[in-house]
């Protein structure tokens, strides 16, 4: 499948290494519905742009939670790339199981 200037597009925003905070960022057209399908919170087709919304991220075949989040809505076309942008901010660190 060839890539278009259109997809939507998910990239750990934070540097490698090990940190308290880590940032997730999804951009595009299908943002908020990427997002939607593993958050567990408010419904985020319907927040207000610009806002941080409290949840958690779920594995989304068994609805288990995988970590407490924080959920920035950023709705084109009021973005730095004038495309809605969801951004996770989850716990950061080595996970080993």
């Amino acid at each position: 499948m060839a890539n278009s200037e259109n997809d939507t597009i998910a990239a750990i925003s934070t540097p490698v290494g090990e940190g308290g905070i880590s940032i997730i960022r999804i951009s595009g057209d299908d943002a908020v519905k990427v997002a939607q399908r593993i958050y567990k919170g408010k419904d985020l087709a319907k927040v207000a742009t610009h806002t941080i919304n409290y949840g958690h991220i779920v594995d989304p075949d068994t609805d288990q939670e995988v970590d407490e989040v924080m959920v920035s809505v950023m709705r084109a076309p009021h973005t730095y790339t004038r495309e809605d942008v969801i951004e996770i901010n989850c716990h950061g660190g080595i996970v080993s199981n």
